[in-house]
């Protein structure tokens, strides 16, 4: 049966950088202490008036399909990861088609929050492994800062905005997105969330004032969490296709804090040098984490190479994915 290949991959950050330094003019804080608790040293964030996520994932794509030498009418599906849509309504893999001019094909979003873009590969892979599609693109967007309080400065300090992209396509020697795991457990849902905008609290002049349209995280909570199931799914995945350490060549976690990567290649026996880390430069951008990491580690890779991708989201939401890279 054909595997689902990443044949190519795209990646965006907007200008902006917004770096601890100027954090620290905003609220009660210092580079030494974000830098030694997540790691972050800056961050991208999109400015300008009516900028939503598609805009960064459209160029993702846009830069993908440039770079593969891909018409847009190629391309038979699209899915996008993403926990700050444009709007409730249209979707924003919707949104991102029009821009880049991919027609009358199949669009959707998934939110999985920071394991958006693993559970979207793994939903990608399955219409490549089934024969139903060839050209599948995957997005991870997120313009987080659309959702950060920057007056707390336990949140503000963590996420960034960004974007990337993968193309998804069959491969039949043994190459390609070889197992997944997927997971999720509601009990986490009071732990990492926003609470209004939904359907539960819809937007009123009390939701605003109680600044419920901003990210919550209890941060020990988020922290314990995180820590046990990324690595207990990383060495599930591992397991399962008799994997150990020296055999992986990168391990690809979510970029959320440093420690919490340490913690997961830790317990995978990957040593410091396999893991890949971009978080001191863009922070956490929650589904657009994993693909910018494959853009920026992407001269490094060779055709063959065993990766574990890891993530760790809201909800709770976990998993991993075993690949062995097509190029």
């Amino acid at each position: 049966m054909s595997k689902a290949a990443i044949t190519g991959i795209h990646g965006y950050v907007p200008d902006y950088v917004l770096t601890n330094a100027e954090l620290e003019r905003m609220v009660d804080t210092n580079d030494e202490w974000i830098t030694s608790r997540t790691g972050i040293k800056e961050r991208h964030i999109l400015k300008g008036e009516g900028m939503g996520s598609s805009h960064m994932g459209a160029k993702a794509v846009a830069g993908l399909l440039e770079k593969l030498n891909i018409k847009p009418e190629e391309v038979d599906l699209l899915i996008c990861a993403t926990t700050t849509p444009d709007y409730v309504f249209p979707c924003t893999a919707n949104l991102i088609c029009d821009m880049v001019g991919i027609r009358n094909v199949g669009s959707f979003d998934i939110q999985a929050a920071c394991s958006g873009f693993l559970y979207a590969i793994t939903v990608g892979s399955q219409f490549i492994e089934t024969g139903k599609y060839k050209k599948v693109v995957v997005v991870g967007a997120d313009k987080m800062s659309a959702i950060v309080d920057y007056t707390d400065r336990t949140t503000c300090i963590l996420f960034g905005d960004g974007a990337g992209a993968v193309m998804l396509e069959p491969n039949e020697d043994g190459f390609g997105i070889l197992d997944s795991i997927i997971k999720s457990d509601g009990v986490g849902q009071n732990h990492l969330f926003q609470k209004a905008g939904g359907s539960r609290y819809p937007p009123t002049h009390e939701t605003v004032e109680k600044r419920w349209h901003y990210v919550y995280q209890d941060g020990p909570s988020v922290f314990k969490f995180a820590v046990k199931n990324m690595a207990d799914v990383s060495a599930e995945i591992m397991e399962r296709n008799q994997l150990r350490g020296p055999d992986v060549a990168w391990l690809v976690p979510h970029q959320a804090n440093k420690r919490i990567i340490d913690a997961t290649a830790n317990r995978m026996g990957i040593e410091p040098e396999k893991v890949m880390l971009n978080i001191h430069r863009y922070g956490n951008t929650t589904a657009a984490t994993i693909p910018l990491c494959l853009f920026d580690y992407e001269s490094q890779l060779k055709k063959g190479d065993n990766l574990v991708l890891a993530a760790f989201g809201g909800g709770f939401t976990w998993g991993a994915a075993y690949v062995k890279w097509a190029y």
